[in-house]
């Protein structure tokens, strides 16, 4: 249910599939959601897997496809399908005759059945790990769906260059300048270990740099341009602090399609991104409005089913929207100004839902993906490939506040889409660490 591929990740090892796992399939099928949708692809996979196969065959094992190794044989197993009722039954401190304890009275037959094999329980189910383990099965999380061992080892999208850096690096330097912008090219072999569209900076001075191109030990960086003074500010917002002018950099380039930051509460990962989307659209025309979504995951009861339009279902999900558009809109101008300005900025940024992503194609928008730790892998490919030409794409979130089921730091599609867009020439990511929201706040996210 949670990826429909599974069947095919566990290389040379064989899958035992009991019969209850198939009965909560057929009871999950139904339905629009993506649990469904994902239930659906397994049984297509499992009939397509069985499909002229006779009971004999069954019985031994169905081969999975898989690649072949050195010696030219299949290197992954086979999967097996409960045929025989199980003989052992949990003891009775397992109370109820519930769907968990009838998988665990079927490792404890496969384990007495196969003494000299290790039988190893998959389960996303952390408490029916729990169980098996006090029952002495062996039980494991599922782990191909994980971007990284260690959530430590994300990419950051900056890097302090060590102060020996232009001794090391610096000898046959080239500069040029190219309407207005100042670039560099560099050689050495720190440049191994970057990125494109990195952030560069040294602590003991204020210089800072993007990284341009990459060839090997050869890299072209240019000066970044500086949003923390007024002259730079971008619909009146200035940066605060250096990731939140290497956030800007990466947001205003045009060359840029995919932009991620990561944060916690109060770094300025949603003014920073409706700051640029709205120079970009109503300024310098790039993009034609603003599209901001998010998964609607209460932190507390669910308020139940909404009235109105699609806009106004999502409207109580957009309170951030609506408090970043406050510092946004101009306040002088009297009443009548700040009308106008608001029905401006409502008629550009519009607010649409998940659930009805399938199946568009958005052209020259601007989209914003808040709260992207909450998605899953596949639903973040679902939704980044609704980007047709000229489309800009920006997720924030924070993976320490995961709030979906079975979401860990290390599977959220959030730190998924990080990983995989590093080295893309036209991606580029920034980890915000400073919160700027107010000193109370910092010391609350420190302290608390």
């Amino acid at each position: 249910m949670h990826d429909p591929t599974a069947l095919f990740r566990f290389k040379e090892h064989d899958i035992h599939l009991p019969m209850m796992v198939l009965e909560e399939l057929d009871r999950a099928k139904k339905g629009v959601s993506e649990v469904a949708r994902n239930v659906r692809q397994v049984s297509h996979l499992l009939d397509d897997l069985i499909a002229g196969a006779s009971k004999d065959e069954i019985d031994r094992g169905l081969p999975l496809p898989g690649p072949v190794n050195q010696l030219g044989e299949p290197s992954s197993g086979r999967l097996y399908f409960q045929i025989r009722p199980t003989r052992l039954s949990p003891p009775a401190t397992l109370p109820g005759n519930t769907p968990d304890n009838d998988i665990l009275g079927m490792a404890l037959t496969l384990q007495q059945d196969h003494p000299r094999r290790q039988v190893t329980l998959v389960s996303k189910d952390i408490n029916l790990r729990i169980k098996a383990a006090i029952l002495g099965i062996h039980a494991e999380d599922y782990y191909n769906d994980q971007a990284l061992d260690d959530v430590n080892l994300l990419y950051g999208g900056t890097h302090n260059l060590p102060t020996s850096f232009w001794d090391s690096h610096g000898k046959e330097m080239e500069s040029w300048k190219d309407s207005g912008r100042t670039f560099y090219r560099v050689q050495g072999p720190d440049i191994a270990n970057w990125h494109p569209n990195q952030g560069l900076f040294q602590a003991e001075t204020d210089a800072a740099f993007i990284v341009r191109q990459l060839r090997g030990m050869e890299a072209v960086i240019e000066i970044l341009r500086d949003h923390t003074t007024p002259n730079h500010a971008v619909w009146g917002i200035t940066a605060r602090n250096r990731e939140q002018n290497f956030a800007l950099n990466l947001l205003l380039d045009p060359e840029i399609d995919f932009v991620s930051l990561l944060g916690a509460a109060g770094t300025g990962k949603t003014l920073l991104a409706l700051a640029a989307g709205l120079a970009q659209v109503l300024d310098a025309k790039r993009y034609r409005e603003i599209i901001m979504t998010r998964v609607t995951v209460p932190v507390g009861e669910d308020i139940g089913f909404l009235p109105g339009t699609e806009e106004e279902k999502m409207t109580p999900w957009m309170g951030a929207l609506m408090d970043n558009l406050e510092v946004l809109a101009p306040q002088e101008g009297g009443e009548w100004g700040r009308a106008a300005t608001a029905d401006l900025l409502s008629s550009k940024i519009k607010i649409r839902s998940l659930n009805f992503m399938r199946g568009r194609t958005f052209q020259n928008k601007y989209l914003i993906i808040d709260e992207a730790q909450n998605l899953t892998s596949k639903q973040m490919k679902t939704l980044i490939t609704r980007a047709g030409p000229g489309t800009k794409v920006i997720c924030l979130g924070n993976i320490a506040q995961i709030d979906t089921p079975y979401l860990s730091e290390t599977t959220s599609g959030l730190t998924y889409v990080v990983d995989r867009f590093k080295d893309w020439p036209h991606g580029g990511h920034v980890t915000l660490r400073r919160g700027e929201r107010s000193r109370l706040a910092e010391f609350a996210s420190d302290r608390l």
